[in-house]
């Protein structure tokens, strides 16, 4: 079975996650891959940028990362609907979800990420 670079980049992304490992994570994305995380929200451009967001979640948690569920590959984009859990600095379980739109460049690298989610959700469970 191929794994296309874009399969990879996306298994990857999700592993980082999962290992809360901010290098594996920002090396998934274009030197000045975008992240639009959530979706309205200003984005976070080009790889100082997206380790500080990464910071700033991880920080937050004890443990986090998501997983996805499906993954939806349409020529250089693909939709991933995800779902994340860990613990919260409260100790508190954390469960939450979303839909990812992303876009490749011609590496195989994120371009760019928009995060379709609810924070205020995850939010309330870190309260």
């Amino acid at each position: 079975m191929t794994t296309s670079p874009i399969e990879k980049t996306i298994a990857d992304y999700f592993a980082a996650t999962r290992a809360m490992d901010r290098t594996a994570w920002i090396a998934t994305f274009a030197v000045d891959g975008v992240s639009h995380d959530p979706e309205g929200a200003p984005p976070h451009c080009g790889h100082a940028a997206l380790g500080k967001f990464f910071d700033g979640i991880v920080a937050l948690t004890e443990k986090v990362g998501l997983t996805a569920d499906h993954v939806f590959v349409c020529g250089d984009k693909a939709a991933v609907m995800w779902s994340g859990r860990g613990i919260g600095k409260n100790k508190k379980t954390l469960a939450f979800e979303g839909i990812d739109l992303f876009e490749f460049d011609a590496r195989g690298k994120i371009a760019a990420v928009h995060a379709y989610w609810d924070p205020t959700k995850l939010m309330a469970q870190l309260a």
